[in-house]
């Protein structure tokens, strides 16, 4: 019988015969509060925070304790298939790594983007790097192997920048580009803003820019010179209030697939399609860009009728293995993982990431064991009912 992700279990189990157990927490509740132990508190507002009080960023969390996985007995599901075909590609499973502008703050040492390309390597889990990285984008795709790495293109108002950044991430081997709608300007985030913690203002995560030879052209004086300067000129660029007149240039900067990342209306989704976009991204932002809005996975049924056949990628919210599964049966292509990865990668570097990885795709493919759905395909709106609004209150 060939090897499953549900083995992990069996690997921590007779570990454990002989005295050793797991050093990294195997919930998320205990991942959280550990991380936040780990991380300096700038960085951890930072990446645990949201916008507003948050409550969209719960309603997130809160959407996938709605639905309910319908359990299908005699299936015999021995073998469970979880590769998904995304742009040509065959990915091992449907996880991938999303964009996390600080994640290069979030190790030990500094250089989490780097350690984040590791682990994307060793599991074959893509990952999204975002433009706000600490290594440059060129050195993060070399930790990629063979496993596909996209590039998250915060879009300058520099066009010219824009293009730049871009033929970068062709030239370093990115398998597409995802272009980031929400953040042109910056949400309302009530914990950064109680300790005016900005982390780009102090000069982190600029690599991309601060190696780009357009934006260094701009420059009176090298970054290296006065880094207070190009931080001044990178305030002045780094948001592009984007509009759909705008989709036709940004459809002529690459040939690779291009992803839009926020779409949740279906009318948005039809006139991206219509635009020639190769994918949808559905995601607001894990609730750090907007407060009292709809949860991206109410939003996930509708926007993948929309696309009508186009992959929608999927993010925000998503905890655990049994998330994974309830926004792939509602639709989703590949299913984007945000903080979990962000918190393992704070207490164990690039192991710290795969362990969480690791137990994510466990729960995922033992949820298809035990309910009997040996393949991605069999995981359809049908899998699922709504629960009442009751279920699982104490």
């Amino acid at each position: 019988m060939s090897a499953q992700f549900g083995d992990f279990q069996n690997e921590i189990y007779f570990s454990a015969l002989f005295g050793t157990l797991p050093t990294l927490p195997m919930a998320f509740a205990e991942l959280e509060r550990r991380a936040e132990s780990a991380l300096p508190p700038s960085v951890w507002s930072y990446v645990a925070g949201g916008a507003g009080d948050e409550f969209t960023q719960r309603a997130n969390v809160r959407a996938f304790a709605q639905w309910g996985l319908v359990p299908r007995m005699l299936v015999g599901a021995a073998q469970r298939d979880l590769t998904v075909e995304l742009f040509g590609l065959t990915l091992p499973s449907p996880l991938f790594l999303s964009p996390i502008g600080v994640i290069g703050l979030c190790a030990q040492d500094g250089h989490g983007d780097l350690a984040t390309a590791r682990a994307a390597a060793r599991l074959g889990v893509p990952m999204v790097a975002s433009t706000l990285s600490v290594d440059p984008l060129e050195e993060v795709a070399k930790g990629f192997g063979d496993t596909p790495g996209f590039f998250q293109l915060y879009t300058p108002t520099d066009r010219e920048l824009a293009e730049s950044l871009v033929r970068r991430a062709e030239a370093a081997g990115f398998k597409g580009i995802v272009v980031t709608l929400d953040t042109w300007v910056t949400g309302w985030r009530p914990r950064d803003l109680s300790t005016g913690n900005f982390p780009q203002l102090r000069g982190h995560c600029l690599a991309n820019y601060f190696t780009d030879p357009v934006f260094r052209s701009r420059l009176a004086k090298t970054p290296e010179e006065d880094q207070g300067a190009a931080v001044t000129a990178w305030t002045r660029i780094f948001g592009n209030p984007l509009t759909w007149a705008d989709l036709d240039w940004l459809r002529s900067l690459t040939s690779l697939p291009l992803i839009l990342k926020g779409l949740c209306h279906p009318e948005d989704v039809r006139r991206a399609r219509d635009g020639g976009i190769d994918a949808v991204y559905c995601s607001n932002h894990g609730g750090r860009q907007a407060n009292g809005g709809l949860p991206a996975l109410d939003a996930l049924p509708e926007v993948v009728a929309a696309a009508e056949g186009l992959p929608v990628l999927f993010d925000s919210g998503v905890r655990s293995g049994a998330d994974a599964a309830k926004a792939l049966a509602l639709g989703a292509t590949a299913v984007g993982v945000g903080r979990p990865y962000a918190y393992g990668l704070a207490l164990g570097g690039t192991d710290g990431l795969v362990h969480v990885l690791r137990s994510l795709l466990a729960e995922l493919d033992l949820i298809m064991a035990v309910d009997g759905y040996p393949t991605l395909a069999d995981l359809v709106p049908d899998a699922l009912r709504r629960l009442s609004p009751t279920v699982g209150e104490s």
